[in-house]
């Protein structure tokens, strides 16, 4: 069904159990008066009364069947009969306040409604949306309340549906949440009531229009030059790499530069549960997680994916975030000739990510020894990078280490560079990401790989 099908047809009832398009809007609701966002005047609702009806009008006469991916031929469209409909209701209206009233219109026609002005804006890096009245954005790693609202918990519904039915998944009563995605890869999670007692809950983690580099990550302060030039010879090397790191730190955004410094001339496969990895290589293949349908069939989860694309001649996975049983699968493959794979997961440092593996490994069901799996994980991890939002809202690495192996039955672990903090200057935190002076293990493997790098990236005192 066409965009402009749903909307004409009322899209998503989610309060009253009803499938998206099962009637227009207003008449699903006729014993719930619209609630209407704060407002100090009445020329606010006067405004909002004449968008709906505009709105209205111009979905009621516009093809249902029109391509609205030929975006700027709808808009001219739209932009005429919107004309001819001011003029025939002899509205009067200033230039600002009809291009504000035409780009609200659009907004809901063609894009997300209200939420259309903070994806533009490049400086948001993260939208909350806490029920109608409350949208909460985050500027350099520091939250703020918007004066953006909503109309009501319908509206939120309906912007919340245009973003997962054409990914084909579902939300209402009987599926709550969903993970999902925008086209530009930007990463979209809502809950609905009953789970969401302030209404229905959006959150939205934006991507950058354009990738970021390694370049980037070292101008921002994320990571020094010769972490830098490490990590890149560690990819070049197949190293098997982990990222770890709290909510928000950074994880994803990592994951996408390493992956970024793999040769073109191998099959990449990637598994996510929404796809966000923005690959620039020529031979990628994207898995995406399938939840279950409406009778609780056909769902396919990530470790069903990763056990699949084994079959599937792999040079690297890269597994987008492991969160259970499919970490024993990843640990396999990175032990059976997939050197070079990369996943990342959520710990506050490497100690605790090796624990966090262990645990995961566990929720595969296989009745293992913990020995077993930490001789699993000692043969297949060979570097954990940890990231971190600081105090100021930056992220960074705040260490890079090896896993060495075993000595007894404790993994050895060794800091390879190290974050200092030397202080805060004007809010911000100071400090460099150092090198420890130890020379890792794996280092033959990287000179093995063609890749040479100066004595100093580990330290003035390493000898070789």
């Amino acid at each position: 069904m066409s965009l402009l099908k749903r909307i004409k047809d009322g899209q998503a009832n989610v309060a009253s159990g009803k499938t998206p398009g099962s009637g227009p809007l207003r008449k699903s609701f006729p014993d719930k008066p619209i609630r209407r966002a704060p407002g100090p005047s009445a020329q606010r609702d006067a405004f909002k009364e004449l968008k709906e009806r505009i709105q209205d009008k111009l979905v009621a006469e516009l093809d249902p069947a029109m391509d609205v991916s030929r975006t700027d031929e709808v808009r001219r469209t739209i932009q005429d009969m919107y004309d001819q409909i001011l003029t025939q209701e002899n509205i009067i209206l200033s230039r600002a306040e009809r291009e504000r009233l035409f780009e609200g219109i659009v907004a809901e026609i063609l894009g997300f409604g209200p939420l259309e002005v903070l994806l533009s804006d490049e400086a948001v890096s993260e939208i909350m949306v806490n029920g109608p009245e409350k949208v909460f954005v985050e500027r350099k790693g520091k939250l703020s309340l918007t004066n953006i609202t909503f109309e009501n918990n319908e509206h939120v519904m309906r912007v919340i549906d245009r973003i997962v039915s054409p990914l084909g998944r579902r939300i209402d009563e009987s599926s709550p949440y969903v993970d999902a995605r925008l086209p530009d890869g930007s990463r979209v999670n809502a809950i609905v009531p009953p789970l969401a007692l302030n209404g229905p809950t959006l959150t939205i983690r934006k991507f950058e229009k354009d990738p970021l580099t390694i370049d980037d990550l070292v101008r921002f302060g994320s990571m020094s030059n010769e972490v830098a030039e490490f990590l890149r010879a560690a990819v070049i090397a197949r190293l098997n790499t982990v990222v770890s790191g709290g909510t928000g730190s950074g994880k994803t955004t990592l994951l996408n530069v390493l992956s970024s410094f793999i040769p073109n001339d191998e099959r990449i496969i990637t598994v996510e549960n929404a796809a966000e990895l923005q690959l620039r290589q020529e031979h990628v293949v994207t898995l995406e997680s399938r939840p279950p349908n409406i009778e609780g069939k056909g769902e396919v989860t990530i470790r069903d994916l990763v056990i699949n694309t084994l079959r599937m001649r792999p040079d690297r996975i890269v597994v987008g975030e492991c969160r259970g049983g499919e970490t024993l699968d990843m640990l396999q493959a990175m032990n059976t000739g997939h050197d070079g794979s990369m996943t990342t997961a959520h710990a506050n440092s490497p100690r605790d990510m090796l624990s966090r593996l262990e645990t995961m490994c566990l929720m595969a069901g296989m009745d293992l020894p913990v020995r077993a799996i930490r001789e699993q994980i000692a043969s297949a991890v060979d570097v954990i990078v940890q990231q971190a939002r600081m105090r100021d809202g930056s992220r960074k690495i705040i260490s890079v280490t090896e896993v060495q192996g075993m000595e007894g039955d404790v993994i050895v672990m060794s800091d390879i560079f190290a974050f200092e903090q030397q202080g805060m200057e004007n809010g911000r935190i100071i400090g460099r990401l150092k090198p420890t002076g130890i020379r890792p293990k794996f280092y033959d493997r990287i000179e093995a790989a063609g890749v040479s790098l100066p004595p100093n990236i580990f330290g003035a005192s390493t000898r070789f």
